[in-house]
């Protein structure tokens, strides 16, 4: 089975090109279909629809998660960088056409898959207790029904989100990392794959807190340098085009 993760979108169309490099039996999309400082809003909207039809029409396997930069045009509150206020309906109605597709985080094998990582504090926060074993699909339920419990938090403010108290569409890579010291058993699970804050380039997306244990954070926001990942044989592999 190969598993084929692309990070944010914004736009681009690179996905085509990658998916057909690799011809992968999954893809699993991390968001952020919208959005761009140098693509058009129409072309952006054409560029999901294409995504819709690919996933309606393949045989390949197609998981497509929710950005931040969806978020804001599926509930309307807050509205962050990027927000494009002339074309908010027809992005509105082109997501919200098309819900039943999108999920909030992924697990496949002990791959754990969301826009920005997922915080043990934050599900203490929104849940109280809760397991492991359902944790996923209490989060996907969640949004569902209170999609605002995924806005940006303000508690101890950070306009950029580096803070533990974020949910998984907004928190930062040291922030990520930094809530899951106290939860060894979290961490150990759990490999979390991620996009949400833009690198360079593929060559910087694996990290590691701790050199010993190896890397159990792999950030790949990095579909603009061309950069993608492969999951294939118990094994992440980074790829460029």
């Amino acid at each position: 089975m190969k598993t084929l993760l692309i990070g944010d979108i914004h736009g681009r169309t690179t996905w085509k090109e990658i998916i057909q490099k690799e011809s992968p039996n999954r893809v699993v999309f991390f968001g952020d279909y919208f959005d761009s400082f140098d693509i058009s809003g129409i072309d952006q909207i054409h560029n999901f629809n294409q995504i819709i039809e690919f996933k309606e029409t393949t045989d390949i396997e197609v998981i497509m998660l929710i950005g931040n930069h969806d978020h804001h045009y599926l509930h309307i509150g807050e509205t962050y960088s990027g927000f494009q206020p002339a074309l908010q309906h027809d992005i509105y109605s082109t997501l919200k056409r098309n819900t039943k597709y999108l999920q909030v985080v992924y697990l496949f094998d002990n791959i754990l898959c969301s826009h920005a990582g997922i915080s043990p504090i934050w599900l203490d926060e929104t849940f109280g207790l809760w397991s492991k074993s359902t944790m996923v699909d209490d989060v996907n339920e969640l949004y569902n029904y209170q999609p605002r419990k995924f806005n940006f938090s303000h508690k101890g403010f950070d306009p950029y989100g580096d803070s533990v108290e974020q949910g998984p569409l907004w928190i930062r890579t040291r922030s990520l990392m930094k809530s899951n010291k106290g939860d060894d058993g979290f961490k150990n699970n759990f490999i979390q794959v991620f996009g949400h804050t833009q690198l360079d380039n593929i060559h910087n997306s694996f990290i590691s807190s701790e050199k010993s244990m190896g890397s159990r954070y792999y950030n790949i926001d990095v579909l603009e340098s061309g950069g993608y990942v492969v999951y294939e044989n118990n094994k992440l592999i980074k790829g460029e085009i």
